[in-house]
């Protein structure tokens, strides 16, 4: 989608112009970056206004607007390219490398020449970086890091990323009159946190027409291949996306086998043949007779399973579950947490801490989507790049929540607003807010914004010893990863958990795409040990309040069942989970 684009070339932008020392303007497009990565299809929203429909969006001023108008016409910026050509650096690149800024980047590349990743690490391993003011050895050695941990998840594409550019292909393709059934499949379909390529199946009686549409495709800018009932192409977002037309009797099983995981499907076959019975991407058959095939319920109901949902097919102890279920024993599959269980998002910023969207907006736009609650959680005073709140700015905004909240009691609204704030785990395990003003809030979330790279056993410590201020109820993102830029935090998680239990803090599953922390073999530990979970957005605009999707399919995949989210839960069950 546009949106992405745009929001690239913005960050760039901010990039090249904090580089040069230039006040206000840097900030002012990432803020427009921001806002179109939760906007949901600016393409749309001009082609129905025009330029004065963008210049009304929030974050968007009159020259953004022109350059925006510029790029949906053009395909490109014109003061973009001459800033690239000014500076031939690859920003996004080389500032995926933990530590590297757009000032750090500036010296490398006017010092050493440095305008790539390869370059950056070639100069790396040849210890030209340390000698450089502002560096030293210890920069250097994590500069190698964290390239090494970049080639790692190459290749890999965010699912927030790819899954936008999923979903419009999707309704695309239902609109088409010779389609009778189309799904995403893959790990797509298994919304894993990172994916390689997309897989589409579809029936249709017209192959041919299907194909020639879908290769036609906006954004496809190659055709690595056209048959009768298979194409893929490359997208102009970077992944390659293919295309099957299968039957109408064997979409069960096409969609089964092309679901996968790889070692999911080498047990279902397995089990299949023990039973003398053969399972394909055709259907199961007995002999030459095909006995399943039309849904996927059909076809593990033939070989003797429960159908599995697609987050959990990973081989990971499903099949063992579904088999005992079969059998009548215990425990069987989890009643995994459903799309529609969430009655509330309780990590959300505001514009009192550099958020897009007034208190008021979140929360109409929180009620729209079917809360009963919203909780407002700005930074404090730590992060001042944030505009984190500090005592003083926390209480004034106490009072205009509790503003809000008279005005909506007079208009007899069930939707409430909890007054909460994401405070910063100092080194030592202290927060940056005094207790006294904490206590005077619903629910207070801490986390780690600094100090990442501390040993585990400190690690540990200083997260406990946060866990511990009985005026701390959810830790966020607890790990501190961000996918494909940040590993993370060294962390004895299992003495995390244990702190968890005995002193009833939550643990934030944190839907943000670039974070999905929780992961979900640490969620099913959270599950096992009885640590209760909440899934929030982090959303900095309200439009990113549908990234909870994200958080709750990573819940999915880590077998969390609805009673061990609070936020499933109505709002008089869920203060009971507060300290």
């Amino acid at each position: 989608m546009k949106n992405q684009e745009l929001a690239k070339i913005f960050y760039d932008i901010a990039n090249y112009l904090e580089m040069e020392g230039v006040a206000f303007k840097p900030y002012a497009f990432q803020k427009a970056a921001l806002f179109l990565e939760g906007l949901e299809d600016v393409e749309k929203i001009y082609k129905k206004g025009g330029l004065r429909a963008l210049e009304d969006l929030p974050a968007i001023g009159k020259s953004i607007a022109l350059k925006i108008e510029e790029y949906l016409k053009n395909g490109k910026i014109k003061y973009y390219e001459q800033i690239k050509k000014q500076f031939p650096v690859d920003f996004s690149g080389i500032a995926a490398v933990e530590g590297l800024g757009p000032k750090k980047i500036k010296i490398l590349y006017q010092k050493l020449g440095i305008k790539n990743l390869n370059d950056l690490e070639k100069a790396a391993k040849s210890h030209k970086i340390a000698p450089l003011f502002g560096f030293g050895e210890k920069t250097e050695k994590n500069i190698l890091e964290g390239i090494a941990f970049l080639k790692r998840s190459k290749g890999r594409f965010l699912l927030g990323e790819i899954m936008p550019a999923v979903q419009e292909i999707l309704a695309k393709l239902k609109d088409l009159r010779e389609v009778e059934q189309v799904s995403a499949a893959g790990s797509v379909r298994r919304m894993k946190e990172t994916i390689g390529d997309a897989d589409i199946l579809v029936v249709s009686k017209n192959p041919a027409k299907v194909m020639d549409f879908f290769v036609s495709l906006p954004g496809v800018v190659k055709i690595w291949g056209k048959g009768l009932t298979k194409a893929s192409v490359k997208r102009k977002e970077g992944f390659d996306m293919d295309l099957r037309v299968v039957p109408r009797k064997s979409y069960g099983s096409a969609l089964q086998y092309f679901t996968g995981s790889k070692e999911h499907n080498i047990v279902t076959r397995k089990i299949a043949i023990e039973k003398g019975l053969k399972l394909n991407e055709y259907g199961v058959f007995n002999g030459s007779r095909m006995i399943a095939g039309r849904t996927e319920e059909d076809v593990y109901k033939a070989i003797g399973l429960p159908w599995i949902p697609p987050e959990l097919r990973e081989n990971e102890g499903e099949i063992e579950a579904a088999l005992r279920q079969a059998q009548g024993e215990v425990p069987g599959l989890p009643e995994i947490i459903d799309y529609k269980d969430i009655k509330g998002d309780l990590h959300c910023h505001s514009d009192w801490d550099g958020g897009e969207n007034s208190i008021k907006e979140m929360a109409e736009a929180a009620k729209n989507m079917g809360y009963e609650y919203i909780g407002i959680s700005d930074h404090t005073k730590f992060l001042r790049i944030e505009h984190g709140l500090d005592e003083k700015r926390l209480l004034l905004q106490k009072k205009e929540i509790e503003k809000i909240k008279s005005k909506s009691k007079n208009q007899k609204s069930k939707f409430t607003i909890l007054h909460g704030c994401e405070t910063n785990i100092l080194a030592d395990g202290s927060v940056d807010i005094k207790d006294e003003v904490l206590e005077k809030l619903d629910y207070v979330i801490a986390g780690i914004h600094s100090g990442f790279k501390m040993e585990r056993a400190k690690m540990t410590e200083r997260i406990i010893r946060a866990m511990e201020n009985p005026n701390i109820d959810i830790i966020a993102h607890p790990t501190g990863r961000l996918i494909k830029k940040r590993d993370e935090c060294l962390i004895d998680f299992g003495k995390i958990l244990r702190a968890a239990r005995e002193t009833n803090t939550i643990l934030e599953i944190n839907s943000y795409p670039e974070r999905l922390d929780l992961k979900d073999s640490y969620i099913r530990r959270a599950k096992e040990t009885g640590v209760k979970m909440v899934i929030n957005t982090d959303s900095h605009h309200k439009d990113q309040l549908r990234f909870i999707e994200y958080g709750i399919a990573q819940a999915r995949r880590g077998w969390a069942e609805k009673k061990d989210i609070i936020n499933t839960q109505p709002l008089d069950r869920l203060l009971k989970y507060f300290k």
